[in-house]
């Protein structure tokens, strides 16, 4: 954990939430700084941390099992506010003698929350919102020593509070975009309960970062992974704030940029960057390993290995070298693994998270790791970077190669950057480009009958997928216009050989990732 930079500070307590860094920053969101520790951090860890308050994340597992998480009960007794979220809040209810048994109707989904009682927590909530459930059990039997707030048909004790104790427990989740109150609730539990005044600027945690980066790697040299993004972009303008000339950076064509980016990346950074650029072209390598594998975890791993071994024989050729750092972001770090050393499954792993091969010889420097993307994009304004950097949508690690459903041939990744290239045309010729949180096309491994001409055809299909997002933790379809889509299908059959269909994906996350594989 870092220092925290001024006297504002919340923990969340990870019981194995995947949304536990969603709330981390929906308290960041009203700039009040946050970190993520485990359901078992010590009392006197939290301490000497001097938190304003605590707020106990959800979790998969019931509270009443046999090796269910708990933290230790003294968090509750400590003087300090308390927020249980879901699992959190049956950990909270049981400990002060509350029992949690399984629902009788479970909720998944929006419900109805009717409130009940004045609260400070529920200030200026209508009597009755729309909220987001997700749950199986809840607390059945409650004491005298808690009052009830709010219910929904099916759950009596939706949020409730401690009559002698700062402890809140709510049983939806305020954390997510489908709870629309969620906002003016973490707001109420950060200003009128736990008294704070959202002094937290990224401008602090800039500064701090430096700091911390100059710190670590002294007079070293580090080695930086460029990949044209935000993330790595504004890791290394961070860097190079701290060490200055100490800092080389590494662009590695891999062969699956979309279209242009290879130049594009090199004009950028050779432009804006005064420190030492070394351009890699391992396009053949990449691809080699590569041939044949469908399985897109593989694909991750091979990509993966593939470019700490890069940057490994690039690293050999850089003088001094000691550093690897890397752009990782908290989601990167949530998706894969379980957070903080808590119990979260993973989804999917990322190529720059985990795996550093202990004979690399490099230490990581990661400035980011505890930031999410709109918080990275505030820093890279506020480090002066330009905007075609900062609003770039994000691309992943692995390239198109996860884009690309089975195998990977250059024939397939020419169709697919083609579509690609297209559908960010038209995007950007409608002024869309900003407001759409992520957009990309994606080859599917599959045919589909067309007519094309007076000739029966038997080609490939892309499916077109666009985001909003803020966090990327969730995410909802974007609503494109019919007639744009129009244009994007009828450009890409056209002028993209081989391909006779387009689809558009209107799935959200969850219950479906933003990448397809």
């Amino acid at each position: 954990m870092k220092d925290v930079p001024d006297k504002e500070l919340v923990l969340i307590l990870d019981f194995g939430s995947q949304y536990a860094q969603l709330i981390a920053r929906r308290v960041r969101e009203n700039n009040v700084y946050s970190e993520i520790v485990p359901y078992d951090v010590s009392p006197d860890k939290i301490r000497s941390l001097h938190p304003r308050g605590i707020i106990l994340s959800g979790g998969p597992a019931s509270s009443y099992g046999e090796s269910a998480p708990v933290c230790d009960k003294e968090v509750l007794a400590m003087g300090v506010p308390v927020l249980g979220i879901c699992y959190g809040m049956h950990i909270g209810c049981q400990l002060l003698g509350a029992q949690v048994r399984a629902a009788e109707s479970r909720e998944y989904g929006r419900a109805r929350l009717h409130v009940g009682d004045s609260s400070p927590l529920l200030k200026s909530l209508a009597e009755s919102e729309t909220v987001w459930m997700s749950h199986g059990d809840q607390v059945n039997d409650m004491p005298d020593e808690f009052i009830s707030l709010a219910r929904t048909d099916t759950c009596p004790y939706a949020v409730v509070k401690h009559r002698t104790r700062d402890f809140y427990g709510v049983q939806f989740h305020p954390e997510v975009s489908h709870t629309p109150c969620g906002s003016r609730f973490f707001r109420n539990f950060l200003f009128e309960i736990c008294g704070c005044k959202g002094e937290w600027r990224i401008s602090s945690y800039i500064d701090k970062s430096v700091e911390d980066v100059h710190n670590q790697v002294g007079d070293a040299r580090v080695v930086c992974g460029l990949s044209g993004g935000v993330d790595s972009a504004v890791a290394a303008s961070l860097i190079y704030r701290a060490i200055g000339d100490k800092l080389s950076c590494i662009f590695v064509d891999n062969g699956l940029l979309r279209a242009g980016e290879a130049d594009a990346i090199k004009e950028t950074f050779e432009g804006h960057f005064k420190a030492d650029l070394h351009v890699v072209d391992a396009r053949k390598r990449f691809l080699k390993k590569l041939r044949g594998v469908t399985d897109p975890e593989k694909k991750r791993k091979i990509i993966g290995h593939e470019f700490i071994r890069v940057f490994e024989d690039e690293a050999k050729k850089i003088k001094d070298a000691r550093y690897l750092a890397q752009g990782t972001l908290y989601p990167d770090v949530i998706e894969s693994v379980a957070a903080h050393g808590g119990p979260t499954a993973a989804i999917k792993s990322h190529h720059n998270v985990g795996g550093i091969p202990e004979d690399l010889g490099l230490e990581l420097v990661e400035p980011l790791r505890e930031l999410f993307k709109d918080e990275v994009r505030v820093m890279g304004w506020e480090l002066g970077l330009p905007d075609e950097l900062i609003w770039r949508h994000p691309f992943p690690g692995p390239g198109l190669a996860i884009r690309i459903l089975g195998a990977i041939t250059e024939e397939r990744l020419d169709t697919l950057r083609a579509a690609d290239k297209v559908l960010l045309e038209e995007i950007q010729k409608v002024g869309l480009y900003r407001e759409i949180a992520q957009a990309f096309a994606v080859l599917l491994p599959l045919g589909t009958v067309g007519v094309m001409g007076d000739e029966r055809t038997y080609e490939n299909v892309i499916a077109i997928r666009a985001v909003n997002s803020s966090d990327f933790m969730t995410a909802d379809w974007t609503h494109l216009p019919h007639e744009l889509l129009g244009r994007i299908s009828s450009r890409i059959v056209n002028e993209v050989r081989g391909v006779n269909r387009v689809v558009y994906d209107i799935t959200s996350k969850p219950p479906g990732t933003i990448e397809w594989e």
